[in-house]
């Protein structure tokens, strides 16, 4: 059910598989085009009725996950959650390092870990999947508040690689939190309730945009134009408008315009996520990218009880900017974390030749998902290399230097061949696209770490799109590599 270093050969459609009220597309291929090392046919082909049922519940509490996980913040505290109904305690550094014992560790609340304690001895190294919890979206400017015309808008930046035009007239909710300088801290979540308002990018109608018909998509809207509209109504009293938003935030919130320069407000889609399609086989929903690989990987971690390794699922912040800040890959946190571990089980033997054996002996699967053959332009991949939804996880192989050794390659594929878990290959065209994860920032540490994931349609975007036995497939993947 796996491919690797061949060729898929060309699949001719047949028809529609019908399967009580869900549709489904099938595929074909002679027996001469497949063998044991080629998944040339869609996983949904492979369900039993009882998989399928699996897979759709899977989708369910993915979809409900996401509704809530909005950001860094709010996906940390979901996780957490999730974690302690599953048994997981906050690490101490008296915490008992017996096998089995599972422990969380928060990162200034924008990142979280996830361990649990196997029967290897430290110095074997650790299992690892790391995987981000950050997405594209639009964040407030520390002086956000301003006016024009008739309305209150709030000043933006930009978090992460997108195309500006697609934010613009979408509903936009308004989530983070205020840092006072009296140490109190206010969450702000406004749009996701039905109930609640909405914010706007309110771009100009065709009507009314002769003189910029000619001019391309990124001179058409730009990066500073990307304020939402936030209030209209005048007061009586000849208050501007700006000084009214600014009472209601005190009198809703108890803050004040100065209170935003220590605030993390982001703008995010408040789309909720759906079904896509008539056979429900997709999930379109905000943050795919990378919440999604995020959602597996703490999945996976909380369905394993004693492996053989210690197990840790690693979720980060800030990757689509470059993996910076202390939340951060590029931060020493990962590090400290292990040398926490080793010296909750060494106590006074504890030494740092002991922290860099367990590092430089431990595996990485770093998950990210990638973009999928897109029906509006297949032609951006290279075919025979290209992921295509519905057909199992990604190895990411980018040659150049960047691939994992083929060593590691070929225990990735014996695992996931053994477990039955469909999987495929992703390569870009070469010199024509590309894109970064986090798996480069632990090779450095001397580890072995092999980027994949799954492939989704329209990611960047306000609303991408995936396939739910992709989904659930990554889980598996992610699950069967932390009980090694």
């Amino acid at each position: 059910m796996s491919f690797y270093g061949k060729k898929i050969k060309t699949l001719l459609l047949s028809g529609l598989l019908i399967s009580g009220s869900s549709l489904v597309m099938a595929t074909t291929a002679s027996a001469a085009d497949c063998n044991n090392d080629m998944n040339c046919a869609s996983s949904w082909l492979n369900l039993s009725a009882s998989d399928k049922k699996t897979v759709f519940a899977f989708g369910e509490n993915y979809k409900g996950f996401m509704d809530k996980a909005r950001s860094e913040l709010t996906f940390v505290t979901e996780a957490v959650k999730m974690a302690k109904a599953s048994g997981f305690k906050e690490l101490k550094d008296t915490s008992p390092m017996t096998p089995g014992a599972r422990y969380y560790d928060i990162n200034r609340d924008r990142a979280v870990s996830l361990i649990v304690i196997g029967t290897q001895d430290f110095k074997e190294g650790f299992h690892v999947i790391g995987s981000h919890i950050d997405s594209p979206r639009f964040e407030l400017k520390n002086v956000p508040l301003y006016e024009k015309g008739d309305f209150a808008l709030f000043q933006t930046n930009y978090h992460g690689g997108l195309k500006i035009h697609q934010w613009t007239n979408i509903p936009l909710a308004l989530i983070g939190r205020v840092d006072k300088k009296d140490g109190t801290t206010v969450q702000i979540n406004i749009g996701m309730n039905e109930n609640d308002p909405v914010f706007v990018i309110a771009e100009i109608s065709p009507h009314t945009d002769r003189g910029y018909k000619d001019k391309t998509v990124a001179q058409l809207v730009t990066a500073e134009d990307m304020d939402p509209i936030i209030a209209h109504i005048p007061s009586n009293d000849d208050k501007g408008l700006s000084d009214q938003v600014e009472q209601h935030l005190k009198t809703t919130y108890g803050i004040t315009r100065g209170d935003l320069v220590s605030a993390e407000l982001l703008l995010v889609p408040a789309m909720k996520s759906r079904d896509m399609g008539f056979d429900r086989g997709l999930i379109a929903a905000y943050g795919q990218d990378d919440r999604l690989a995020s959602y597996t990987n703490v999945r996976a971690i909380m369905d394993i009880k004693i492996p053989t390794k210690t197990a840790v699922a690693y979720l980060v912040d800030n990757e689509e900017v470059g993996n910076v800040n202390n939340t951060g890959a590029k931060s020493q946190y990962f590090s400290n974390l292990i040398a926490r571990l080793v010296e909750a089980k060494l106590g006074v033997d504890y030494r740092e030749s002991y922290v860099r054996r367990a590092i430089s002996n431990s595996q990485m699967i770093s998950i990210d998902v990638n973009p999928g053959i897109n029906p509006m332009r297949p032609d951006a991949w290279e075919q025979t290399n290209g992921p295509r939804l519905g057909y199992g996880v990604n190895l990411k192989l980018y040659g150049q230097g960047f691939n994992a050794n083929s060593e590691y390659i070929a225990y990735i594929r014996k695992i996931l061949d053994d477990d039955d878990i469909p999987w495929q290959t992703a390569t870009y065209k070469v010199g024509a696209a590309g894109g970064g994860t986090i798996g480069g920032e632990f090779s450095r540490q001397d580890m072995d770490v092999i980027d994949f994931g799954v492939p989704v349609l329209s990611i960047h975007t306000p609303y991408a799109v995936s396939s739910k036995v992709d989904i659930y497939n990554l889980y598996r993947a992610c699950n069967i590599f932390f009980k090694k």
